[in-house]
């Protein structure tokens, strides 16, 4: 089936750089994407082994993000004036 969408620029952006951070085409990522979505016809409930599945497939999705250090979240370190002196 060939399906033709028009779709915003921001969106098609986001979609594109999602595709090239997991070398994939637009389209086949586009049509993964509906895959996951795609309710079965069945009515059957999922294996918890395709739950599992579904959902690390899921987050493959999101951007990777730095680990904070234990600095960081120090609570002297959240609650300062900036300066680095507690407030």
């Amino acid at each position: 089936m060939t399906l033709i969408l028009k779709l915003e620029p921001d969106v098609e952006a986001g979609l594109v750089a999602l595709a090239s951070a997991k070398g994939l085409p637009l389209d086949m990522y586009v049509c993964s994407l509906l895959k996951q979505f795609a309710v079965p016809t069945s009515g059957t409930e999922m294996t918890p082994e395709q739950k599992a599945a579904a959902f690390e497939q899921l987050i493959e999705g999101f951007p990777e993000m730095p680990v904070l250090s234990d600095e960081a979240i120090r609570r002297d370190a959240i609650y300062s004036r900036g300066d680095g002196s507690p407030r």
